[in-house]
This record gives C-alpha cells, structure tokens and sequence, in this order.
C-alpha cells in the first residue's frame, strides 16, 4: 500500500514539476509595443508583483497590461525613470502565469525611451 501511494505522490511531483518547468521556459510569443507608460506599480497582499500599463491610443483608449518579473532589475527602474513618457516594450507572452509572477502572461524583458509620435519636431 504504501508503495502505491509514494507512486502517485511521485507521479503528481513529477507532473507538477513538468508543467512548472513548461510555464517558466516556453514561451507563446515575442514581440514590441510602443505607447505611454501611464502606469507601474508594486502590488499584492502576500506576494507583491510589478504590473504597469501603457496607452496606445488616443485618451487610453487602447490599454497594454504588462507584469515584469523581479529578476528584471535593470527594467524595473527604467520603468519607473520613465513615468509619463514614451516607451518601446520588448515582452515575452506565456501561455499562463503564476500568481506570485504577476496578474498578466505578458512579461517585459526591456524597455527604451522612444519618441513620441502626437509630438512633431517641425
């Protein structure tokens, strides 16, 4: 009997371990999206994420939700340089997340300033 049951045990960690290791390491999509950093903050009761949101179109009429893992330090402080202004993303969308990763599967891996485009210089 017990044998039976450090099998199914073994079985559900190896199966945990697997889909852990699929989320972490597999990604769906790599891309950019440029728009003004309207928001970036560190919530969360037990487990305190970095989310923001950038504004694509006129009078936030197209929001992008983004996490940013806290590995990414170097990201996290340009974010937080750039308050208000116009950035270019480059994220990695997942298929899923954890909870204690962030609220969104799109995770910002870097961040420039660019200019912005309702600004002509002539």
């Amino acid at each position: 009997m017990k044998k039976i049951l450090f099998i199914i045990l073994g079985s559900l960690l190896v199966i945990y371990l697997i889909y852990f290791a699929f989320v972490a390491n597999v990604t769906y999509s790599e891309g950019t999206r440029a728009g003004e950093l309207i928001k970036f903050s560190n919530k969360g009761m037990l487990f305190k994420t970095w989310e923001g949101e950038i504004s694509q179109g006129i009078s936030g009429a197209q929001i992008f939700a983004f996490s940013v893992l806290d590995k990414e330090e170097h990201v996290i402080k340009k974010l937080q340089e750039y308050q208000g202004k116009f950035v270019k993303l480059t994220y990695e969308e997942r298929y899923t997340t954890f909870y204690f990763w962030g609220d969104t599967h799109y995770f910002v891996t870097d961040v420039s300033l660019e200019e912005s485009p309702h600004f002509n210089k002539n």
